[in-house]
């Protein structure tokens, strides 16, 4: 698309932030219906998260036959996935196959940062501002992304290391060569856990600072049969309402138990941890009922997952090193491939910075307490500001001039995860609020672009301009989201659900749990007249 160069700011009916799943299918519908609208893409490509992030061993730890779009039933039918948990350049082929089969290419301007976006009261519009142009849209939505902004943790001295540093959310679209050079890698989180094991056998040495274990699960990853496609495909519209029926948003095939932990003996669930072990994923968490509700239940399944470490791990030292002992689940679950048995490698070393952090950086490399290791390259798998950051780059002002990142600085304040107090016309799609990272992310996107949609045509049929949540409806949205969660095990530990990797960050608990309930309770708003919003 050719560059706006002149000063007058072009009028559109809405203005999409982002390209990625949210982004291409919020273009989609809204063109449908007949809207003007531009898409902003800070990147050189659609895709979003899987354009950004092209680390060695990026994949989804959703099964791809799920991990998809459900909106187009042509769709579905013609792609042909290879393996049951897709690796990131598959998925990214798709989401491009999506934006050509579509034509969505010729209303996404790439390359293209958001800077400013401000609502104009008296003009009903939203002024929007970016590195290359001013436009106005009736509608501003954004589809940012949860896990975009990526987070790198402050240590001194960077200037200083004659080597490169990579981040796993901003990888070198190149690729990088390890091949006989000495790497160290911070992170152990779902990011690490993936790169480790690549890294590890193309580099010469990889040296690992751990500052908290992880639980992590095998995948079982294998390819995809054509009769097994075949036969999902037989039955897609089934299978996808029975993914959707889940608290997970996934997991069709797989029956989740219906019963309760607390009611098993050791030999039982010992059995149970077993098959859901060998059954793969994050399937794992739904071996019970209670596992997230009964601390009891849950340590019984995080001591199953820490004999399978000294079991897969030949080192005790390091095996005791990389037993989490947190409570299962209350940090995402990683899924692996072979994450464990890399430490058994003669090249690979584990360094345990929980209680000496790493302090800074040298010329040679990263210096922990009195030992300096020496490096050619260092690479940070540390994760993002998650559901806030990409958000608050961007200088968003509604109603007076107020400003989200202010509204939001005691943690962030929505109605069902859509919609913000004091900021008409204004969406987020899978925003805090809403199950979003917490569930299956392309039927929870579907979910929130069809309810801005309709939302948009049902104001279109009736002559309205303008729609607003109510102070009152967010304060008892926010209030039930934390009413939810305090019911389980979820905020008891410092994951990125509260925002508590990144320094500074309020410590809030931001998905909801549950994907169905979440429907239902969306469905229940529309139904009562758009309960909870102003209507004008």
């Amino acid at each position: 698309m050719d560059e706006t160069t002149d000063e007058t700011p072009h009028t559109f009916d809405a203005v999409v932030v982002g390209a990625g799943f949210a982004g291409l299918y919020m273009l989609h519908r809204l063109r449908g219906l007949g809207l003007r609208v531009r898409v902003f893409e800070a990147g050189g490509g659609v895709g979003g998260t899987w354009y950004w992030n092209r680390y060695p061993g990026a994949r989804c730890d959703v099964e791809s036959m799920e991990y998809s779009y459900q909106f187009s039933d042509e769709l579905q039918q013609e792609w042909e996935w290879t393996e049951r948990y897709a690796g990131q350049p598959e998925i990214l082929r798709y989401i491009e196959h999506v934006a050509e089969r579509f034509d969505l290419l010729r209303d996404v301007q790439l390359d293209t940062r958001v800077l400013t976006a401000h609502f104009d009261d008296a003009r009903n519009e939203w002024q929007i501002e970016t590195e290359r142009e001013r436009v106005t849209a009736t509608y501003c939505i954004m589809a940012t992304g949860c896990l975009s902004c990526f987070h790198t943790p402050a240590i001194a001295g960077r200037e200083n290391f004659r080597g490169p540093t990579y981040h796993t959310g901003r990888w070198p679209h190149e690729g990088v060569d390890f091949r006989g050079r000495r790497v160290g890698l911070v992170g152990t989180g779902s990011s690490g856990v993936q790169a480790i094991p690549v890294i590890a056998r193309e580099a010469a040495h990889l040296t690992v600072f751990q500052r908290t274990p992880t639980y992590a699960v095998p995948a079982h990853n294998v390819p995809l049969s054509p009769e097994y496609q075949r036969d999902v495909k037989r039955r897609y519209r089934a299978f996808r309402e029975a993914g959707r029926q889940k608290h997970l948003g996934f997991g069709a095939d797989y029956p989740t138990a219906d019963d309760l932990g607390a009611d098993a003996g050791a030999e039982q669930r010992a059995a149970r941890y077993e098959e859901y072990w060998h059954r793969g994923g994050l399937y794992f968490m739904g071996a019970f009922v209670d596992l997230m509700l009964n601390p009891e239940v849950n340590e019984s399944g995080g001591e199953f997952v820490r004999r399978k470490i000294r079991n897969l791990v030949d080192d005790p030292a390091v095996a005791d090193r990389l037993s989490p002992y947190q409570v299962l689940g209350c940090k995402r679950l990683c899924v692996d491939t072979g994450y464990y048995e890399t430490f058994n490698r003669d090249n690979v070393h584990l360094v345990d910075v929980s209680q000496t952090p790493v302090d800074s950086f040298t010329e040679k490399g990263l210096k922990v307490g009195d030992t300096e290791y020496e490096f050619d390259a260092v690479v940070f798998a540390t994760g993002f500001d998650a559901m806030t950051g990409a958000l608050n780059r961007i200088d968003i002002r509604g109603l007076g001039g107020q400003a989200l990142k202010g509204t939001w600085s005691a943690g962030p304040r929505t109605y069902l995860g859509l919609c913000t107090a004091g900021f008409p016309n204004f969406f987020v799609i899978a925003g805090p609020g809403s199950p979003s990272v917490l569930t299956n992310m392309v039927p929870a996107i579907e979910q929130h672009v069809d309810w801005i949609a309709d939302c948009v045509s049902h104001l279109r049929r009736r002559g309205l301009r303008r729609i607003e949540a109510t102070q009152q409806a967010q304060d008892q949205w926010v209030d039930h989201v934390n009413e939810v969660a305090s019911f389980t095990l979820f905020p008891s530990c410092n994951s990125w659900y509260l925002g508590a990797n990144v320094p500074g960050k309020p410590r809030v608990f931001m998905p909801y749990l549950s994907f169905p309930l979440y429907v239902e309770k969306c469905v229940e708003v529309v139904a009562r007249g758009y309960e909870g919003f102003v209507l004008s």
